[in-house]
């Protein structure tokens, strides 16, 4: 069922949250004003190298002061795509260069409430290039083995929506196809972000 907009106010913005409240009217014709958080969108990257593992970082959020495992990941700016994000986010927080970037999936964690727009890739090798040059990323990286990461799902290891959404689909990608080869991705039919 179609709800419909007539319009849409700035409650507050900055440059990481805009909040606004939009005119919607639902199918049976009641009609409110409804909160929208609008997000920058997301990249995300699962890395995995040659020994089937995952680059991953132990890291603290204190929004919900909890630690946990999470993929490389962060902010698409205006002048950048998607894949060129999640790269540059590889690089800054983990000290490694992924290889060719690939198109894994595409989200929308929360789309009741906010627009936030999650692009997930995989890439397939990595190179070490020096250490981190984000400092206030995580306390450790670590290549975590593609076996343990079910496990860790399932002891709240991992537990961000882009790192869930990511490991879930390499997982599955994994046990539907066998360990993912760049001749097998030849075939495979990839969402290509808008």
């Amino acid at each position: 069922m179609l709800w419909k907009t007539h319009g849409e106010r700035q409650i507050y913005t900055n440059q990481w949250v805009n909040l606004c409240l939009v005119d919607v009217e639902q199918p049976d014709g009641r009609r409110w004003e409804h909160h929208v958080v609008r997000l920058r969108h997301l990249a995300v990257a699962a890395v995995v190298n040659e020994r089937r593992e995952v680059l991953m970082m132990w890291r603290h959020r204190f929004i919900t002061d909890s630690w946990a495992w999470e993929l490389p990941m962060g902010l698409v700016e205006a002048d950048e795509t998607p894949e060129e994000a999640a790269a540059r986010e590889v690089e800054e927080e983990t000290g490694w260069r992924p290889g060719p970037m690939k198109p894994l999936i595409y989200a929308e964690p929360a789309n009741g409430i906010t627009d936030s727009q999650h692009y997930v890739f995989r890439a397939d090798s990595a190179t070490h290039i020096g250490p981190p040059t984000e400092k206030n990323e995580s306390d450790r990286i670590e290549w975590v083995p593609l076996e343990r990461v079910r496990d860790m799902i399932d002891r709240r290891e991992v537990v961000s929506s882009g790192s869930l959404v990511g490991l879930l689909y390499v997982l599955m990608e994994e046990a539907v196809r066998g360990p993912y080869t760049a001749a097998a991705a030849s075939g495979a039919a990839r969402p290509t972000p808008p």
